[in-house]
């Protein structure tokens, strides 16, 4: 493995892997740093859209995608105390194959990281990133072995953290610790088999407190994600106790008989997990001078709206376009080039990242609030293609890849 690279990325899972499979691809040296060890599974939703199709053939992809994912969701739901609201989902137009589709993250992260290092990047994992200098025009990470003592440092011309945002640390691109708040959201998932949920269907759960939603996913399994308040959390826990993804479960469960129907002859596939706190908001322009920010570091969507795999894929896909389109960025003579690089990249990424973001957060806010959910339902059972619109809002059906390489 290299010490000295073009690009070193920080981070193997969705964005960060797209990213180094493409540059990769295109010529350039990566060195992809991951600190987990694969197949690892990850509080995800698991959905990949069809606006993800185009990009996944793209990677060379597709194939495996299909013969692994689940079934074809064709029809999206609103399920809310007694009430399961039901339209059909947007399909890609002019695609025979055009609809989403989901797959466990221990599947989908190896896929993608293996494929990265089969066109050449350099994988090193597990293994963390602990610092990162910036020194005449070159970066020098340090890395540490997660399994041993063993450091190296590798130098970089530039740098891509595609490694989230949950986890506080003390690189310029990680989270600094906030102070708790009531309103913070934790993320819950794992996955249940003989699930009574039509296959074709992804309902998004509205519950006081939080939001939540099903899919059929990999392996004859669904996958129930959700995202619960602090405090409601708190209170839930005190209420049933025991594990906290069994209580929220519950908690679910005793507001939404549509979940309860769909569990109730349900077996727990693998153990709860959990992550946290979730804070959607943009993050894409907290730092320059060669540094690129994909995926959740650089913005995150209220999960609401199941983008997240999407979002870090596509930003993991712009932030290689833009970059090889501009091979004199590997010269290091023009740092002016650099400049326009990462004004091009938040440009780009904030033109198809925003408005997903801005209405995740509506949606979200609405399906917390039973206030808000109650008076609306019976308009969406009138008019059931305001749930189809809103899918389409949300991304579900607008490609960013185009075939530039």
């Amino acid at each position: 493995m290299a010490d000295s690279v073009d690009v070193l990325i920080i981070g193997g899972g969705p964005g960060g892997a797209t990213a180094g499979l493409l540059l990769a691809r295109a010529g350039w040296s990566v060195a992809i740093v991951e600190k987990d060890t694969f197949p690892r599974r990850k509080v995800c939703g698991e959905f990949l859209s069809a606006s993800n199709l185009p990009l996944l053939r793209q990677l060379h992809l597709d194939h495996a995608f299909r013969q692994l994912a689940g079934p074809e969701v064709r029809r999206v739901a609103v399920f809310a105390e007694d009430d399961a609201v039901v339209a059909d989902m947007p399909g890609l137009g002019g695609d025979a194959t055009g609809w989403g589709r989901a797959l466990g993250r221990e599947q989908l992260d190896a896929i993608l990281l293996s494929n990265a290092a089969a066109e050449g990047a350099s994988i090193w994992q597990p293994w963390s990133v602990i610092a990162l200098r910036h020194d005449r025009g070159r970066f020098e990470c340090d890395l540490v072995c997660r399994t041993g003592a063993s450091t190296r440092t590798i130098s970089s011309r530039l740098v891509i953290a595609a490694h989230g945002s949950w986890l506080p640390g003390t690189l310029p691109t990680q989270p600094a610790r906030q102070a708790a708040r009531a309103s913070d959201l934790f993320g819950f998932k794992t996955h249940f088999s003989n699930a009574d949920l039509p296959d074709d269907l992804m309902p998004l759960v509205a519950f006081r407190g939080g939001y939540g939603g099903m899919v059929h996913t990999d392996g004859g399994r669904i996958s129930l994600s959700c995202c619960i308040r602090r405090d409601v959390l708190m209170r839930c826990r005190r209420q049933f106790g025991g594990n906290a993804g069994e209580a929220v479960r519950r908690y679910i469960s005793s507001l939404c008989s549509p979940v309860r129907h769909v569990l109730q002859d349900a077996v727990r596939d693998g153990a709860w997990q959990s992550t946290g706190p979730i804070r959607p908001g943009i993050r894409v322009g907290r730092v320059n001078g060669g540094v690129f920010l994909v995926g959740n570091a650089a913005g995150e969507a209220h999960p609401v709206v199941a983008e997240g795999i999407g979002m870090a894929m596509h930003s993991g896909w712009l932030v290689a376009d833009t970059l090889i389109q501009r091979p004199q960025l590997l010269s290091g003579r023009a740092p002016l080039n650099i400049d326009a690089a990462s004004a091009s990249y938040r440009r780009r990424w904030r033109q198809s990242f925003v408005p997903r973001i801005f209405a995740a957060g509506v949606i979200a806010q609405w399906a917390m609030r039973p206030s808000m959910v109650r008076p609306t339902l019976p308009l969406l059972r009138l008019l059931p293609a305001l749930l189809t619109q809103a899918a389409r809002t949300t991304g579900k059906v607008t490609p960013i890849c185009s075939p530039s390489f």
